[in-house]
């Protein structure tokens, strides 16, 4: 069993999708694929370890850790093999999953995120957040510093704006600084993917500033069987921004999976 929050919309028909959320949000996110838009398929959504209502995480940031966590909530739900989807983080995620637990994989979504590594500079950052985040016990840097500009596109409507920043503000230091340092920590997972034999979906919105179309067209070749979505006029947070686009191309995927 697992310590983890998670939403799940309960009983359904076919193979069950679980979803693995953006830094640094939350399970929040996935709330236009939780409330019934992609039929009668069970979705479930775990809040990461310190993100959300699940506890700070433990021991050294890595993650595989996290892919490991994952495999619990799957155990805990008696699912063998589910659909996996991740965005952004969540991405990441979802192919250290694949590596450590490839054969619990019926299909893979990957939106808005990268399968290299992180460059020199990105590390940099990403450290100078987290050891800002603890030294001052909060994620305010991330306010201050307009995270949200960076994840949505220039089309966000203020409401989603202010959603978006809700979510932020919802984040654990300790976990902000976790995942910030798994992130930089992560490997190249180009390897992984080419050896993945199931059905996939890349999907990329077409203003996404972090990853964008060369990010998702590199998986995309990677991958033996996978089809690539560029959702118009969305910029990082493709589910958010456009649910009714995003939700097509994770339904054309599950058709595929069956």
């Amino acid at each position: 069993m697992t310590d983890l929050a998670v939403r799940d919309s309960g009983p359904g028909v076919g193979t069950p999708l679980l979803l693995l959320h953006a830094f640094p949000l939350h399970a929040g996110m996935w709330r236009a694929q939780l409330d019934g838009a992609l039929g009668e398929t069970r979705v479930l959504a775990p809040d990461l370890p310190g993100f959300g209502a699940s506890p700070a995480p433990l021991g050294a940031p890595a993650l595989d850790t996290w892919a490991d966590r994952v495999a619990e909530v799957l155990d805990g739900a008696g699912l063998e093999r589910v659909v996996l989807g991740g965005l952004s983080m969540g991405g990441y995620l979802a192919m250290a999953f694949a590596r450590r637990h490839g054969d619990r994989l019926a299909g893979l979504l990957l939106a808005d995120t990268k399968a290299s590594a992180d460059a020199p500079g990105a590390v940099v950052n990403r450290e100078r957040i987290a050891a800002a985040v603890l030294a001052r016990r909060s994620v305010a840097l991330l306010l201050e510093e307009k995270t949200e500009a960076s994840l949505l596109g220039p089309e966000s409507t203020p409401e989603l704006v202010t959603e978006v920043r809700e979510l932020i503000a919802a984040a654990d230091p300790a976990g902000v600084a976790w995942a910030q340092r798994a992130m930089a920590a992560r490997p190249d997972s180009f390897e992984t993917l080419a050896q993945l034999t199931v059905p996939a979906a890349v999907v990329v919105g077409e203003y996404d500033a972090l990853t964008g179309l060369a990010d998702a067209q590199a998986m995309a070749n990677a991958l033996p069987d996978a089809e690539l979505t560029v959702i118009p006029g969305v910029g990082h947070l493709s589910a958010l921004e456009a649910p009714a686009a995003f939700n097509a191309a994770v339904t054309a995927l599950l058709r595929r999976v069956g």
